[in-house]
């Protein structure tokens, strides 16, 4: 028998019906019109109508790759999760990302990059979705969407627009951490590879004695950091829009596997209440001289899907996907994902989608969720449990899982996020660490990004940069050839 006559390679419909001719649609004759019952070409029209998805409203275009990570340190004093045990191997699957352009937008655009981690423990799928800063430009996740927009296409113009987004940053002066790194050299990784990965937000550990410390994920590549300057990603997109898709898988298909190491800054209850200030705000670092990151493992990726669209486009993270042993924390913008991010996937997947394939998890699953679209998964054991509680043997609770509480409540009310908060030490810790050079970078990138921007806003974002260190503002005003409004 040969490969053309094999049952495997033989085409069929979605139904399984074989296919005789995959050439010639159903004619009314050779030159007559196409026959609408012809259902093999209308099988084929419908279903390429409905071959896209939403594109992800944020974090649209992406690249990833299969891993595993192995953990070589010890912390099994601080957590139970089964996931960062001495000697663990889990496997794992990685999805790097811009955040504000489309699912066509160019690779190597000045942007956060997004650094999304899902492992496939023996107990669930944990889920870490961070990005490739350690923290974000805003700290309570009402001021999100906004931001969002500020990074989308204007209503009427259907252009980005430098004007609301400096309106925007302008008057939110918890933005300062984050645009200093974005147009810094880190704003522009030269491959998914050169860059670090961060959880960036305060997640929490805890152990069979149910005592818990806060902490906070870090990913340092062992690629070494390389970036470029704007002029050469000008350059890049000019040959190519792929660079980052270009980069990984090709890297992975040499067998060049890409390696981070993996650390925890850990931060206990005590020193969470001492911490000069919120260990909880997604705007802040927590200084390693204080809490100096402790290495635990490796994370490496060693295969490219085979399918992009199942692996990575329908890839699907939230921050909810939590084992036991690592549990959350009361980062507002960290609260505000838990939800976001499951209701995003509803919405584009379907309310199944973490039964894909990519995102199912590779434990036993036993749940009560009923019907709905795509309830494609093999039904219960025993039907009549379809309810709970009951005593017809169907999955029950246990107790032994269950987090320990903490008590960080107060009065409930809208606080101010920014009273008693310094948004500009950190910053200006982080600009003085820059060399000359690397200032005259940042100056030059900030005044690129501003051309266009009215002066009453331009001015008032100087002003920011100045409370920052006054070279910050007298620099950015010297590259943007304007009067200093300190001046």
């Amino acid at each position: 028998m040969t490969t053309q006559d094999s049952p495997t390679s033989r085409l069929t419909t979605t139904a399984g019906a074989p296919v005789a001719d995959n050439q010639n649609s159903l004619t009314a004759g050779d030159r007559g019109p196409v026959l609408i019952q012809d259902w093999q070409l209308i099988e084929k029209l419908a279903h390429q109508n409905r071959e896209r998805i939403p594109e992800r409203v944020v974090h649209a275009k992406g690249w990833g790759a299969y891993g595993t990570l192995r953990i070589t340190g010890d912390i099994s004093h601080l957590t139970c999760a089964d996931v960062l045990q001495p000697g663990t191997v889990t496997p794992m699957i990685a999805r790097f990302s811009t955040v504000a352009g489309e699912a066509g937008a160019a690779d190597h655009e000045r942007d956060v990059r997004g650094f999304a981690l899902k492992f496939y423990t023996n107990e669930g799928n944990w889920d870490l979705v961070g990005n490739n800063t350690p923290v974000f430009f805003v700290r309570d996740p009402l001021k999100f969407p906004d931001f969002i927009h500020t990074q989308k296409r204007h209503p009427r113009t259907n252009l980005r627009s430098p004007t609301a987004m400096w309106d925007f940053w302008s008057l939110s002066p918890e933005s300062l951490h984050q645009v200093t790194i974005l147009f810094s050299d880190r704003g522009l990784p030269v491959s998914p590879m050169h860059m670090n990965g961060y959880g960036s937000h305060t997640y929490s550990l805890w152990n069979n004695e149910g005592t818990r410390v806060w902490v906070k994920f870090h990913f340092k590549t062992r690629q070494g950091h390389r970036h470029y300057t704007n002029s050469e990603a000008q350059d890049v997109v000019g040959r190519t829009r792929e660079g980052y898709q270009e980069a990984l898988f090709g890297a992975i298909e040499a067998g060049e596997f890409p390696q981070w190491t993996v650390e925890v800054q850990i931060m206990t209850q005590n020193e969470a209440e001492a911490f000069a200030f919120n260990p909880f705000d997604l705007t802040k670092i927590w200084p390693h001289a204080e809490f100096p990151p402790i290495k635990i493992g490796v994370l490496e990726l060693d295969r490219n899907p085979d399918n992009y669209f199942a692996e990575i486009e329908q890839l699907a993270f939230s921050p909810s996907n939590v084992v036991r042993g690592i549990g959350h924390s009361p980062d507002r913008m960290l609260q505000g994902r838990i939800f976001s991010y499951a209701d995003a996937h509803r919405y584009r997947l379907g309310t199944h989608y973490e039964a894909l394939p990519v995102n199912r998890p590779r434990c036993p699953v036993h749940h009560y969720h009923k019907d709905g679209a795509m309830r494609f998964f093999d039904a219960a054991a025993n039907p009549d449990a379809y309810y709970e509680p009951n005593s017809l043997d169907g999955p029950q609770q246990d107790a032994s899982f269950a987090e320990p509480t903490f008590d960080l409540q107060g009065p409930v009310g809208r606080f101010d996020h920014r009273d008693g908060n310094d948004d500009f030490i950190q910053p200006r810790a982080l600009f003085q660490l820059f060399d000359q050079e690397q200032k005259d970078r940042l100056y030059a990138n900030i005044a690129t990004a501003m051309c266009g921007v009215p002066a009453a806003i331009t001015e008032r974002q100087i002003r920011l940069f100045h409370r920052v260190h006054p070279d910050f503002g007298a620099g950015v005003c010297a590259a943007l050839d304007a009067m200093d409004p300190q001046f």
